[in-house]
């Protein structure tokens, strides 16, 4: 079966997560980048996390829209993951497709991950998300390294369509499946609003799967791309900080639950190759009089340290029992 095949279209339901009024206007735009795909969706569902308030709103914007666009209060714990999970448990598709709230996703976004699924062992397809910076372009001293700190593909991931450990959960679809053989999104770790911005949920979901189906196969295709939203708060390095330290924080989890072989695997590649490459890309850069490289070395530098101090605080945490997270089959929602 190609991606062409009529038996493609409407196999899609798109999960979005939102939990602020504030990001109105993305979460229209977010809907709307859906609804103009190559690949019909069969559905979007809006996943309103614990806000009263705009799960109102959202249900009278979208009343008119039927089963096309569904809006459903989070069944879970507060959070982003208990959000996917009650999509996950609505969904109708037999893929089920995530986008960020203050994304967009491009024309053919849908059509690259279908494109993955013809082989039947692949489980989840990711894209490459592309930072949209509220100030217009990326801060001089802002690494390409480290765009995951703003929720974006970074430099040191391969091209192409390639076999991966893990997609990155805001631009990512798995078969629905998948969800049967390894549960939902763990509880616990991951986004809670404007809460620390932890993350990981994905990395622990996709090790969970490959575990629970020896033979799967996770895909990222860097043509299913989709536009994410920089506000300029996130522009600062006050906010480079808190995030590197927040997703050491989320490794130690990780580690604590799946085994620090596979929870750190990819991260080594990283730490020992992609990053040292960096350092020396901004030194020379700095030596040659290009602006922001002596800036951007140093962000590498601190970056790491960062997130190696919230990792030592996770793993003691974790090791005490301070912190836990928990994972299991996907509940019900009411529409």
């Amino acid at each position: 079966m190609t991606d062409a095949d009529p038996a493609w279209r409407e196999r899609f339901s798109v999960v979005i997560c939102v939990y602020t009024e504030d990001r109105w206007e993305d979460i229209l735009a977010a809907v709307d980048s859906v609804r103009r795909q190559s690949l019909p969706a069969l559905e979007t569902l809006l996943v309103v996390d614990h806000n009263p308030a705009l799960l109102d709103r959202l249900r009278v914007q979208y009343k008119e829209e039927g089963q096309e666009v569904r809006v459903l209060a989070n069944a879970g714990p507060r959070g982003l993951s208990a959000g996917r999970n009650t999509g996950i448990a609505a969904a109708r598709g037999a893929f089920v497709a995530f986008l960020d709230d203050d994304a967009v996703a491009e024309r053919d976004w849908l059509r690259y991950f279908a494109a993955g699924y013809a082989d039947r062992r692949v489980m989840a397809v990711g894209g490459r998300t592309e930072p949209a910076w509220a100030s217009g372009g990326r801060p001089a001293w802002f690494p390409e390294e480290f765009d995951w700190v703003v929720g974006c593909t970074y430099r040191g991931l391969p091209p192409g369509r390639v076999r991966v450990r893990n997609v990155l959960g805001g631009n990512a679809s798995f078969r629905r499946s998948a969800f049967d053989a390894a549960g939902g999104f763990a509880t616990g770790i991951g986004r809670d609003g404007d809460k620390r911005p932890l993350g990981c949920e994905e990395t622990e979901l996709c090790i969970r799967l490959a575990r629970a189906v020896p033979d799967a196969v996770l895909l990222i295709d860097d043509r299913a791309v989709i536009h994410h939203r920089v506000p300029a708060g996130r522009e600062r390095f006050g906010y480079f900080r808190t995030r590197t330290y927040a997703e050491g924080l989320s490794k130690a989890l990780v580690a604590h639950s799946v085994g620090a072989g596979k929870g750190l695997e990819s991260e080594r590649r990283y730490t020992t190759r992609v990053l040292p490459a960096g350092v020396a890309r901004g030194l020379r850069d700095a030596l040659l009089g290009r602006r922001g490289g002596a800036g951007r070395a140093g962000a590498i530098v601190a970056g790491v340290a960062v997130a190696a101090s919230g990792y030592v605080v996770g793993s003691v945490r974790a090791r005490a029992g301070a912190v836990t997270f928990s994972s299991g089959p996907v509940e019900g929602a009411a529409p």
